[in-house]
């Protein structure tokens, strides 16, 4: 078995260039804070030599901050590979750009993945992988398993296979898949589709031969979410497991660090002196709707009020989400069927029993028949949250939904979700940017599969035709694809966020080419 080697990890950037570190970020030296944590040593010199020349000249008169990065720091825009650089073809269908864009996305770090160079942030990979564009210059967890479904339609099946080996990679040395392949990503992971992007492989392999070659990464990433759930009296949490009074074991979202993350730090400092709260509740909270890939949005904020914003309102770590509870289901059963196939019949009981038990949970405390969908349960309140959200599609896209939860779901979702571009994230228009109007391709993904897969095929291929022509319009309009579109006019800007839109984009490329397979 290969042991974690999260320990041994280098520290992130804020232990590393402090107080550097801290006076760029807090000094508004760049517009986003992610610049900085990626910027990398010029002439291979290392940080505590730069860290002892910083003491020496910045009390210096006429020392310039600025002036100083730029002399011993090589910004990421400047080391961007060649192929970075794209221009669109207005000749090219939305095919044809999509396929394109691939290679132009793709990253072959050239090393063993060690991961040990204290003068990058990037976590090396041993196979190449692709990014999401703009600012996101490394792979992402979740990210990648919507990229991964267009890499298939595509015929790019050799970096579908990579992305896979990766993440593999990520979870033998570190214990679990970070959010990305960045040191200050590695104290939180994404929602798990580890477990989805191996099914997928499986669809076009030998499926008991790929379940065998990925099963100790997949019960090594179980592992990692359930850790210290067995401890735990009712009512207690502990990490990413909360006991419920009734004994229910189900989980939240959670990240090892309770600081201001390193990518935002002086947004984080702004963010807790506006709380009424302790700052490392904050901290944690909103790292930990970071890992949800929710970044963010009110659904991690039910019971706010006035007087106070919302995103220092966040209650992440105090809510059990049921996207992320279908996710464990599926990584629970999925181990199992691996099992099965490997000729261990203890394991695929055990684990077949842990699905059963997470699926009878998921039944008592996230659904709601009151409201007819799912719902996120606030463990602290012991009360369901009222929200609507797109995540309520989440299992009917797991196959837990019965007939009548899955009719009741598409109800609502076709009634209060469903927009005149696509699907709405939630009904709540906060400015937070998984929030009404903003629409994303995984969720549509997630609601048109788990429809179609529920029986209700005539609402999918509505959701799927919409979301289609709004991508197809903003591509003829502006040649690109963008992270997240505007479901309520073609016309409005979309926005939210701690940046702004980026164009690339990784999971609309796999979406849209994915969703054009099935209905263009």
């Amino acid at each position: 078995m290969v042991q974690s080697m999260s320990d041994t990890a280098p520290p992130p950037p804020r232990s590393s260039h402090d107080p550097l570190f801290v006076d760029v970020a807090t000094q508004g030296l760049f517009a986003d804070g992610k610049t900085f944590v990626d910027a990398l040593p010029r002439h291979g010199d290392s940080l505590t030599n730069i860290q002892a020349l910083y003491a020496a000249e910045k009390q210096r008169p006429g020392f310039s901050l600025a002036a100083f990065v730029a002399a011993h720091f090589v910004l990421p825009d400047e080391a961007a590979p060649p192929q970075a650089t794209f221009r669109s073809d207005a000749s090219r269908t939305l095919r044809e750009h999509i396929d394109a864009l691939w290679p132009h996305l793709t990253r072959q770090d050239g090393a063993a993945g060690t991961g040990t160079d204290t003068a990058s942030t990037l976590l090396p990979l041993p196979a190449p992988y692709v990014v999401p564009g703009g600012r996101f210059r490394e792979i992402y967890y979740w990210d990648s398993y919507f990229t991964l479904l267009g890499l298939v339609e595509s015929g790019r099946h050799d970096l579908a296979q990579g992305m896979v080996d990766n993440f593999a990679f990520l979870i033998d040395r570190h214990g679990h898949m970070p959010n990305g392949n960045r040191r200050y990503y590695l104290s939180r992971s994404h929602p798990p589709f580890f477990f989805k992007m191996v099914e997928a492989l499986a669809r076009v392999g030998d499926e008991a031969a790929v379940l065998a070659r990925y099963l100790p990464q997949l019960r090594r990433e179980h592992a990692y979410w359930m850790a210290g759930g067995d401890a735990l009296a009712p009512g207690e949490a502990a990490a990413h497991v909360v006991r419920l009074p009734d004994g229910s074991l189900l989980n939240r979202h959670w990240d090892a660090s309770d600081a201001p993350r390193d990518e935002m730090y002086a947004q984080d400092m702004h963010t807790a002196a506006q709380a009424r709260r302790p700052h490392a509740q904050v901290w944690r909270d909103l790292r930990g709707a970071c890992e949800s890939g929710w970044d963010f949005s009110s659904r991690w904020a039910p019971f706010r009020e006035a007087g106070e914003p919302l995103i220092s309102q966040l209650e992440t770590t105090s809510l059990v989400p049921i996207d992320l509870n279908c996710l464990l289901h599926g990584l629970e059963s999925a181990i199992g069927r691996a099992c099965g196939h490997a000729g261990d019949s203890e394991g695929a009981a055990a684990f077949a029993a842990l699905a059963a038990q997470r699926h009878v949970a998921i039944d008592r405390h996230l659904w709601s028949p009151e409201r007819g969908h799912y719902v996120d349960h606030h463990w602290g309140r012991g009360c369901a949250s009222d929200a609507l959200t797109a995540a309520t599609l989440y299992p009917l896209f797991a196959g837990l939904a019965n007939a009548e939860q899955a009719l009741c779901v598409a109800s609502q979702v076709a009634q209060h979700l469903l927009k005149e571009h696509g699907l709405a994230t939630t009904t709540v228009a906060s400015g937070e940017q998984w929030d009404l109007p903003n629409g994303w391709a995984p969720l549509h993904w997630v609601a048109i599969d788990g429809l179609n897969r529920c029986g209700h095929p005539a609402l999918a291929r509505n959701i799927a035709t919409r979301w289609l022509n709004t991508v197809e319009h903003v591509y003829r309009t502006t040649g690109k694809l963008l992270e997240k579109y505007d479901v309520t006019s073609l016309h409005g800007g979309v926005g939210g966020g701690e940046y702004p839109t980026q164009d690339g984009f990784g999971w609309t490329n796999g979406v849209t080419r994915k969703l054009m397979a099935m209905y263009a």
